[in-house]
């Protein structure tokens, strides 16, 4: 069995086992496997396995990485969890099938347009800056309600909420603040959690799980 199959089956029992703990048996969060970066000889086990979920940074790599693979296997859901130019929008749209970064509503605009214009709509999730930081994108907490109703009236089809949680602090206060604001907003999906905190995020709902080093191993680049 290849190191990553093998790693993917560690994750999903781990996930299992708190899930149970939790008393939640009948919650079974996604894993999107963060393939940037890697090439196909590392992804290709994971497809063959049955794993459907992959996620990207950039729209290039993702363009020339799965294009040719999603005309084969269309149940490939391939998804954007880096930041998206507004420029990269036309292209985007084309290739994936979730944005985890909405964070602007010029973006917001330009998503609109294309998806009307290709009859493409990707799932989309509203990027929060949970944590108030200056350096990070994300839509500001006391702006998130006005924002999701802009994108409401532009046609997005916004499922959920994703965040990045400042690092070296305490990651599940940041998950509780965005399972509350899911609710508030009656979203059902929330993308959250990482390699280091995935488990923690399970505790407050998290549905998508972006995962890459745990199943990859340390990027080279």
């Amino acid at each position: 069995m290849h190191k990553t199959v093998q790693n993917l089956i560690n994750i999903q029992n781990l996930i299992k086992s708190k899930l149970s703990d939790l008393k939640l048996i009948d919650r079974s969060p996604k894993i999107v496997a963060v393939s940037k970066t890697f090439k196909l000889e590392h992804i290709n086990p994971l497809i063959d396995y049955g794993h459907i979920d992959f996620g990207e940074n950039k729209v290039q790599e993702a363009v020339e990485k799965w294009t040719d693979i999603k005309k084969d296997k269309s149940e490939l859901k391939i998804h954007l969890v880096g930041k998206l130019q507004s420029n990269k929008v036309k292209y985007a749209i084309k290739i994936f099938d979730y944005i985890h970064s909405l964070d602007s509503k010029k973006l917001a605009v330009k998503i609109s347009e294309e998806q009307t214009k290709h009859k493409i709509k990707p799932k989309i999730f509203i990027q929060i800056n949970i944590g108030d930081e200056s350096q990070k994108g994300g839509i500001r907490v006391d702006e998130l309600e006005e924002f999701y109703n802009y994108c409401i009236e532009l046609n997005l089809e916004i499922i959920g909420t994703m965040c990045l949680p400042p690092i070296s602090s305490d990651p599940e206060k940041y998950f509780s603040r965005m399972n509350y604001l899911n609710k508030k907003l009656n979203l059902k999906e929330s993308s959250m959690g990482m390699s280091a905190d995935y488990l923690e995020a399970i505790q407050y709902n998290a549905t998508y799980l972006r995962i890459g080093t745990s199943i990859f191993g340390e990027r080279t680049i």
